[in-house]
């Protein structure tokens, strides 16, 4: 199985930005449970950042052209704003999850609205960077 993690704006700066939100582990320190949970699974991962939509897309389509079975994916704020995003998703037809960090449907307004997830499969939220390993499992079954 092959699965392409992405991750969106300002994810990069796990531990920086709004510890009390996110956590302090870094990016890191994500991508390295990613990949040794995968790793003890049997799992080609691939693990991508962007702060630009555009190059969220361009990963979505070439998951498709890599063969890649399903993709995790935390678009950050363009969650609430991409239609790129989603018809990227529609596109490829790649078993998808969303993940979030935090508890999107806890904080403000505008976050309560995803056009992503009308795709995914599931959403994972709030369950910090373990969120990931839930959504991996899940895409492995």
């Amino acid at each position: 199985m092959k699965i392409l993690v992405i991750n969106g704006p300002n994810l990069n700066m796990l531990g920086i930005r709004e510890p009390d939100l996110y956590g302090k582990a870094t990016y890191q320190d994500l991508v390295a449970m990613i990949e040794d949970h995968c790793e003890d699974k049997g799992i080609e991962v691939k693990c991508l950042q962007s702060n630009h939509e555009g190059d969220l897309v361009d990963f979505i389509q070439g998951a498709y052209f890599d063969e890649t079975n399903a993709i995790v994916i935390n678009p950050g704020a363009y969650t609430h704003t991409s239609v790129a995003i989603l018809d990227a998703l529609k596109a490829v037809s790649i078993p998808a999850v969303e993940v979030h960090i935090t508890d999107i449907d806890e904080r403000e307004e505008f976050r309560k609205v995803s056009y992503i997830s009308s795709y995914c499969s599931k959403t994972i939220i709030g369950k910090g960077i373990e969120g990931y390993i839930e959504a991996i499992d899940f895409l492995a079954e």
